[in-house]
This record gives C-alpha cells, sequence and structure tokens, in this order.
C-alpha cells in the first residue's frame, strides 16, 4: 500500500477564528502546505464544520439474518424541490460527547434509538465525512442482537427525537442500498461492510 506523501506537520495554519459555535461550531482557517513538486502553497483560505466523532452500529442478529434500521427526519435532506423523502433509513447512531468513547456511546445510542442491548461489539471500520470542509471521524461498529425485540417508536423526548426501528432482512436492507432506497453515507458504508463480512459474523457470533 502507498503511503501519503506527507503528515501532519507538513501542514502550516497561519490563522483560526470561530464564526458561530451553536449545535456545531464554524471555523474559517488559513493555511499553507507542502507542495508535491516542492516548496509551500499559497495562503488557503477554508470554512470548516466542526463536528467532532460520532459512532454508528450495524446492530446484526446473526441467527435470524437480519439488521436494525432507524428511520428519523434529516433537515438536509429537506429540499421541497425533490420527490424524496427528508425521512432517511439510517444505522443507529450518534455524537462522541466530550468525556465518552465511541463504544460506550455505541452502547447507549441503540438502547435510546432502538431499545436493544448490544453484545460482541466490534470495531468494523472509522471514516472521515467530508473532510474538505466537515471535521468529523465516524467509529462504525457491528453488533450482534436480537432483533425480535426491536420494535416500535424511540429517542429523546428533551432532544426532540421522533425515531422509528425498522427490522429487514440483511438481503434486502443491501438490495435496498443497491437500489438507492438507502442513501446516507454510512448506512451505505455499513451495508456494504456487513454484506462482505456477514457469513464471518454469524461463525464467531453463532447463527
Amino acid at each position: 500500500m502507498t503511503e501519503p506523501t506527507f503528515t501532519q506537520q507538513d501542514i502550516e495554519i497561519l490563522n483560526e477564528e470561530t464564526l458561530y459555535s451553536g449545535f456545531f461550531t464554524l471555523k474559517r482557517i488559513q493555511f499553507r502546505h507542502k507542495l508535491f513538486a516542492g516548496g509551500m502553497s499559497g495562503t488557503v483560505t477554508r470554512e470548516l464544520l466542526v463536528k467532532g466523532a460520532a459512532s454508528a452500529v450495524i446492530a446484526y442478529d446473526p441467527t435470524r439474518d437480519e439488521v436494525i434500521l432507524v428511520e428519523q427526519v434529516r433537515i438536509g435532506a429537506y429540499n421541497p424541490k425533490l420527490t424524496s423523502s427528508p425521512w432517511l433509513l439510517e444505522l443507529i447512531a450518534g455524537m462522541v460527547e466530550e468525556g465518552e468513547t465511541p463504544e460506550g456511546v455505541a452502547l447507549r445510542e441503540s438502547e435510546e434509538e432502538a431499545g436493544v442491548q448490544v453484545e460482541n461489539l466490534r470495531h468494523a471500520l472509522s471514516v472521515w465525512d467530508s473532510p474538505g470542509g466537515v471535521l468529523e471521524r465516524i467509529h462504525v461498529f457491528a453488533g450482534k442482537v436480537d432483533c425480535s425485540l426491536a420494535q416500535g417508536l424511540h429517542g429523546l423526548a428533551d432532544e426532540n427525537e421522533d425515531i422509528r426501528v425498522h427490522v429487514v432482512s440483511r438481503e434486502t436492507a443491501y438490495q435496498w442500498v443497491c437500489e438507492g432506497k438507502i442513501d446516507n453515507g454510512i448506512a451505505v458504508i455499513g451495508l456494504q461492510w456487513l454484506q462482505l463480512n456477514y457469513q464471518r459474523l454469524r461463525t464467531e457470533w453463532g447463527s
């Protein structure tokens, strides 16, 4: 595997200012960086949405060969000119707050969003979410669940969450990815990972 040419030390931060601080933070950063041809770039200015870290869970039942999806509204998918719905089918997920671990968030969100206990939690992969303008590292886990216990409406009232749980077969979930019915990045990545690894999970967890 080819390693990246440069490291974290090959960027020079010239100026950083906070433009807005609310649910997320928006910063303006000016920086220079080393060039492939040698020397340094000119000053690059970028607005950066700082979100931090998040955890997502591929909640899989190896016995029933089913996966838990959650449905909730996402303002980023709202556009009245589109025919698609802003209510998206997603993996269980949540932000990692200060003092929390990604693993702890994965377990907590599984209870809050789907009412299930996760066993055999294992790290699947971690990815940057749109790093050209967003600072967010998403940690994706796979966990063993009993899908027969997953149903109903969930979410925290004080966070205005309104979440519906769906239990679907692994094959159906992957077909929805292929058809574009599931079209948010983390769910697509997680369900593709599951499709590649479900046989190993069923062997390790028992089916």
